[in-house]
């Protein structure tokens, strides 16, 4: 029986191809673009993640909530706490990541990515060398301290420091595939990085990444791991730079493991009062919710926006079935009076109308590939996973089920409407107008929620396009126009050698035509990098509860020139600042604001704890305005600048070179004077530094180009909707407008009822739009900056642009009925 309907379906959508072609074509719109974006769910929010019983993995972090810092880094010591006292956990490992110079017997030395492990890191991720072997405890001897006469000063004093460990390190296989041409003899040879010695022992499995949440400052793919050398009991407290991954025990709960980290967090609270005023916590969560913590409203949000796409094609198809069982009534009617019955014609319209959703799904899946493709393309960087996002079985799932939900939404109204003919009337009725009337209410019914749910997408775009505006106007502080920024590594000698290096290059690159200024930073702004550091007040002597947290950016001479940044009191940093001994900072107003309220912070001293376990009097010379680092969208903490030279010159590895012209011209000229000054300089990731501040608007950027696109096809939808009921109501009512016109009803008359009817429709969709929108868009409050999700000139603006669309819709189907001649209508009815 199926068979049969659906291959007497197939014979009915051939004998008309335009609508058949217009039904699939919408809805492979609708199922394409929502399967391609429920691959990017699918990828990021669903699929587990690549480890061993990713279930029970869990990140653990600091959590500063005096400080609104939740992603907090551990110190060594605070790491060895939380590994001897958190029993609820399996193991507990850590992980470091930055970059560094690699160079080898015979090869061109390349910047490459680290990370730097505890021993037990790869076995409690489940992770497997595929050459040689794992790590074990005695790799991670601590390396010996520098001088302990002199303290951490010691580095800054030049004085010599005892032989260094080699570090034990395992390659990536992509770099041993690329870099070694996978030879197996790699194993136990040496490798120069960053200055210092490694010894290979193995070659980790392909595919191993690392998955921390965009933000964190973790490399996702290191090319070199070595066993952390760090010194568990005597390092700084202040000294964070660990990530913690746990492996909860088999019979153990998050909220059990959650109990023990509050316990030692309040511990360390009763003994460092630093910890008490920052409102030092620990906080426990599985590893995949917090990888995808900050991307899931943006997701959700996309895949609601996508889904209001399909339902949108989904009334649009039910509106062209409507119509044509409209003009089929004739037709059903003659079979219902020989004896078809309900059940029967019921059955056949579902038939068509899963052929046509069966058509859609096809095309819709190779429109969702080319749409996958494109996503890749212009997903921002930080969305997790973004590059396994695939046409899995999941997907295909979806697929499937969302062409067979399609064929229900857009075939059940149609089929009932039509499988209830008035045989009398459909058959005195002329072919012109049979049927048309018996269905005007469900079609009215299908534009008002198709205009409804284009009305929020259009809201939703607007919000997205208000939000963009936003992060266009905020000022980061500097001007990153014309801003030419690379990585420097491989700096060679001890401080007053690489002292010399550096003085050298920026008067080579100061040379070059076109350039205006030079300069070097770590971190430079929205680069990614991070710098945590404590400061206090006079209060805060003999009481380290007084300390405070923020952001530390250690820099050379010129840099705020360099950047432009406005200079608010004081001065700058000169040449004859930037030496080991001098203790000068220049923060920015925010700190000053904080640290001297209604006071000139110039000349006044603060304390600052850097690179000395104790904390040392600083001199501000200078205040200058606030630079955005680690986001647009947020001020973020207050910011500290010391000298290259006091952190032991050459800590500085993110140049920046002003150019009066393009910045990027300056690309080779650049990497020809790096070469002529030291062949062993690595010089990467040369790029302009407005590709900061894209990025940092890139999920923005993003969202707003995938709602705005469904947000336009959406209108297209609802105003074809809108066309198509207004020319059945023409059609339906020409013998009333004929006689109107032959009773003296002017053609004006008549174009104004008919752009009326048009604008009543859609008014009332906007209304049903207008509840829906104050409700959803409330979910999209993180995604928006400097707007609110109820903003009156979005919600008024999208209201009368859809009026103006249900007007232009209008028109066509207006002016036919305006311009019919009376005389032909009352003839042809």
């Amino acid at each position: 029986m199926l068979a049969k309907d659906l291959s007497y379906a197939a014979r009915t959508l051939r004998k008309n191809p335009s609508f058949t072609l217009t039904a699939v074509a919408t809805i492979a719109l609708g199922i394409g673009a929502s399967t391609a974006i429920f691959s990017v769910l699918s990828a990021a929010l669903l699929r587990p993640l690549p480890y061993l019983d990713p279930g029970r993995l869990m990140v653990v972090w600091g959590d500063m909530r005096n400080r609104n810092i939740s992603d907090f880094p551990f110190s060594p010591p605070d790491f060895a706490d939380l590994r001897r006292e958190a029993t609820a956990f399996e193991g507990l490992a850590a992980v470091a990541t930055g970059r560094q110079p690699l160079a080898s017997e015979g090869g061109e030395p390349e910047m490459v990515r680290m990370g730097a492990v505890t021993p037990n890191f790869f076995s409690l991720l489940g992770a497997r060398v595929a050459l040689g072997r794992d790590f074990v405890e005695k790799d991670a001897v601590p390396q010996p301290a520098p001088l302990q006469a002199g303290g951490a000063n010691a580095v800054a004093n030049n004085a010599p420091a005892p032989p260094r460990l080699p570090l034990i390190s395992i390659l990536s296989y992509g770099i041993w595939k690329r870099r070694y041409g996978g030879d197996p003899h790699i194993i136990g040879q040496s490798i120069e990085l960053g200055g210092g010695r490694g010894q290979v022992v193995g070659v980790l499995e392909p595919g191993f990444e690392l998955l921390f949440a965009p933000g964190t400052n973790v490399e996702r793919l290191p090319d070199v791991w070595t066993a952390m050398r760090a010194d568990f009991v005597n390092a700084p407290r202040n000294d964070v730079f660990l990530r913690v991954v746990g492996r909860l025990k088999k019979n153990a709960t998050v909220e059990q493991a959650q109990v023990q980290v509050d316990g030692i967090a309040a511990d360390l609270r009763r003994q460092f009062p630093i910890k008490q005023t920052s409102g030092f916590y620990v906080r426990v969560e599985p590893m995949h919710k917090d990888l995808v913590k900050d991307a899931r409203p943006a997701i959700v949000a996309l895949m609601g926006a996508v889904m209001f796409l399909l339902l949108i094609a989904c009334a649009n198809v039910a509106n062209l079935v409507l119509v044509r069982a409209s003009w089929r009534a004739r037709e059903l009617a003659v079979r219902s009076a020989l004896g078809a019955s309900r059940w029967g014609l019921i059955r056949q319209m579902l038939a068509e109308s899963l052929l046509i959703a069966a058509g859609g799904a096809a095309l819709g899946l190779l429109l969702a590939r080319w749409g996958i493709q494109l996503l890749v393309l212009l997903g921002p960087e930080d969305l997790p996973r973004l590059d396994a996002v695939a046409i899995d079985p999941m997907v295909l799932g979806f697929a499937v089920l969302a062409s067979v939900a399609a064929a229900a939404m857009f075939g059940i109204v149609p089929a009932l409407c039509a499988s209830r003919p008035d045989l009398v009337e459909a058959l005195r009725a002329s072919g012109r107008t049979a049927g048309l009337a018996g269905g005007r209410l469900a079609r009215n019914g299908v534009v008002i929620a198709e205009v409804a749910l284009s009305f929020v997408l259009l809201i939703g775009s607007g919000l997205m396009l208000r939000t963009l505006v936003a992060l266009e106007r905020v000022d980061p502080g500097f001007e990153a126009r014309g801003v030419l920024t690379f990585l420097l590594a491989g700096l060679r000698g001890n401080g007053p050698e690489r002292a010399v290096l550096i003085q050298q290059l920026r008067e080579r690159l100061r040379g070059l035509p076109g350039v205006e200024a030079v300069t070097a930073a770590a971190p430079l702004p929205l680069d990614g990098g991070i710098a945590y550091g404590r400061w206090g007040t006079e209060e805060a002597v003999g009481n380290p509860g007084k300390f405070h947290e923020g952001d530390f950016h250690f820099i050379l001479p010129g840099y705020f020139e360099t950047l432009r940044t406005r200079l608010i009191a004081g001065r700058t940093f000169s040449e004859p600042d930037n030496r080991p001994e001098i203790r000068r900072v220049v923060i920015d107003e925010d700190l000053a604001a904080k640290a001297f309220p209604n006071q000139a912070a110039v000349g006044k001293r603060l304390l600052i704890r850097a690179r000395t376990p104790e904390a040392e009097w600083f001199e501000v010379i200078g205040v200058v305005a606030h630079q955005r680092h680690s986001s647009l969208a947020r001020p973020g903490r207050e910011a500290m600048f010391l000298t290259d030279a006091y952190m032991g010159q050459g800590v500085v590895g993110r140049w920046a070179v002003r150019a009066s012209g393009d910045p990027a011209l300056l690309g080779a000229a650049i990497r020809q004077e790096v070469a002529k000054l030291d062949a062993r300089l690595v010089v990467s990731e040369m790029q302009p530094m407005q590709k900061f501040v894209d990025q940092a608007q890139g999920e923005t950027r993003f969202a707003l180009v995938l709602i705005g696109v469904f947000a336009v096809i959406a209108a297209v939808l609802a105003a074809v909707g809108l066309y198509g009921v207004l020319s059945a109501a023409v059609r339906q009512r020409t013998a009333e407008i004929g006689v109107r016109m032959a009773l003296g009803a002017a053609p004006a008359s008549i174009f104004r009822a008919m752009i009326g009817q048009g604008l009543v429709l859609s008014a009332a969709g906007i209304g049903v739009g207008l509840v829906v929108a104050l409700g959803m868009t409330r979910a999209m409050t993180t995604m928006l900056v400097g707007v609110r999700p109820t903003d009156p000139v979005t919600f008024a603006g999208m209201t009368v642009m859809f009026l103006l669309i249900a007007a232009v819709s209008s028109w066509l189907p207006a002016r036919r009925a305006a311009l019919l001649d009376p005389t032909v209508a009352l003839r042809e009815e």
